[in-house]
């Protein structure tokens, strides 16, 4: 509750909040500066602003996780590693769709080093078919079917599917002749 109580703060006249990075502090209970930051950024609204260069939030959060040798949460908001990363199904479709669906933030805006899609056996044929040809590999729709069905075999062995697990099912793939 430290971030909303802190927006509710300013938002009712206070004029200073104290923030840490990764919410790093004395005590249990601090407010982040990366998620204050970026909610006064993406509500406009409220008229409040900072001069925090937000491109430098990812590089900031980095240099003081290293500093501290304390590893910032992967679900972290903001700077974690998955704060970007989309791993379901109809997740990734969406974002695939239009990014804007799950990712009002785009990660350049916070220094962050973009979106991922990460291949898992919750992963659906688009998120499979959009990593394929990331690695140029074309696949007409029924091909994709078939290599999916190869693919969750893979997915269901091994938390993540990585680039040599694809490389490997698009590789061994052969399209079966279809008969009219």
């Amino acid at each position: 509750l430290a971030t909303a109580n802190s927006i509710s703060g300013v938002i009712h006249g206070a004029r200073q909040i104290e923030c840490t990075i990764n919410g790093l502090g004395e005590r249990a209970g601090n407010t982040s500066l990366e998620e204050v930051v970026m909610i006064l950024q993406q509500h406009k609204d409220l008229g409040l602003y900072t001069n925090i260069k937000t491109p430098m939030l990812n590089p900031i959060s980095r240099l003081v996780s290293d500093t501290m040798r304390m590893p910032v949460q992967p679900n972290k908001a903001i700077v974690g590693a998955n704060a970007f990363s989309h791993s379901s199904g109809i997740h990734q479709d969406g974002f695939l769709k239009d990014a804007q669906t799950y990712e009002i933030i785009h990660p350049d805006l916070v220094g962050a080093a973009g979106s991922k899609i990460v291949l898992t056996a919750r992963s659906g044929r688009s998120a499979l078919a959009y990593r394929l040809q990331k690695l140029g590999y074309e696949f007409t729709r029924n091909d994709i079917d078939v290599l999916y069905a190869h693919f969750l075999v893979v997915a269901d062995s091994k938390k993540e599917v990585e680039e040599n697990d694809l490389r490997r099912l698009a590789e061994a793939y052969v399209p079966q002749a279809v008969m009219a």
